[in-house]
C-alpha cells in the first residue's frame, strides 16, 4: 500500500470493508481529494491502523460506520478535519479502540450521530465537551452499550434532536449530567435510560 498513488480517489467507501489483514500502514495516503470515509474500516481484523493522523479529510461529507467492529485497539483521529461531515452515524460502533480522542472534531454541520459510540470498547471518550451539536437532529443510540465511565455532554445543544431513543441505554457511565439538554423538539424517549448505569 505504500506505493499507492491515491491523489485522484474521491471515493474510499468500504475500501478495508472485512479484510482479513492484521495491520494496515496507510502513512503514504493522499486522501486530499476524498468525500467518501464510509464503512472505509468496518470490520476490518487490523489491531494496527498507521497513518491516520496524515489523513486528509477536509473534503470528506461522510464518516458512517467507518470505524464500525474494528478490531484496532487505537485509532488517531486527533488530527481529522471533520468540518464538512454532516453524517457520522455508527462511526465508532462496536470499536475495539479503549479510547477515543474526538477533541479536534468539528460537528457544526453533523446532522446523523446515530450509534457513534454504540457498544464502543473505549472507556474513555476525549473532547466530547467542544461537540456542536446544534444541526444534529437524530442521537438515537448514541451512546447505547458504550463501555464509557464518564460523558462531558455539559455544551450539547440538543435543540434540533427529534430522537432520543436508547440513547444512554446499558451505557456504563455512572452519572450523566443532562441539565443543558433541550428536549422540545423530542419526539422519542423509548428506552433512553433503559439498564443504564447512571446513579444520578
Amino acid at each position: 500500500l505504500g506505493s499507492f498513488d491515491t491523489s485522484n480517489v474521491t471515493n474510499m467507501g468500504w475500501m478495508f470493508y472485512n479484510s482479513a489483514a492484521t495491520s494496515l500502514d496507510l502513512s503514504n495516503f493522499d486522501t486530499s481529494k476524498v468525500t467518501n470515509m464510509d464503512e472505509m474500516f468496518r470490520e476490518s481484523a487490523a489491531t494496527e491502523i498507521n497513518g491516520l493522523e496524515n489523513f486528509n479529510t477536509s473534503k470528506v461529507t461522510s464518516m458512517s460506520s467507518m470505524f464500525s467492529s474494528s478490531k484496532a485497539t487505537s485509532i488517531d483521529v486527533s488530527n481529522f478535519d471533520t468540518s464538512k461531515v454532516t453524517n457520522m452515524g455508527y462511526m465508532f460502533s462496536e470499536s475495539k479502540a479503549t479510547s477515543i480522542d474526538v477533541s479536534g472534531f468539528n460537528t457544526s454541520n453533523v446532522t446523523n450521530m446515530i450509534r457513534m459510540f454504540y457498544n464502543s470498547a473505549a472507556t474513555e471518550i476525549k473532547g466530547l465537551e467542544n461537540f456542536n451539536t446544534s444541526n444534529v437532529t437524530d442521537m438515537f443510540g448514541m451512546f447505547d452499550s458504550s463501555a464509557a465511565i464518564s460523558l462531558d455532554l455539559s455544551n450539547f445543544n440538543t435543540s434540533n434532536v427529534t430522537n432520543m431513543k436508547s440513547m444512554f441505554s446499558s451505557s456504563k457511565a455512572t452519572t450523566l449530567d443532562l441539565s443543558s439538554f433541550d428536549t422540545s423538539n423530542v419526539t422519542n424517549m423509548h428506552s433512553m435510560f433503559y439498564n443504564s448505569a447512571a446513579t444520578e
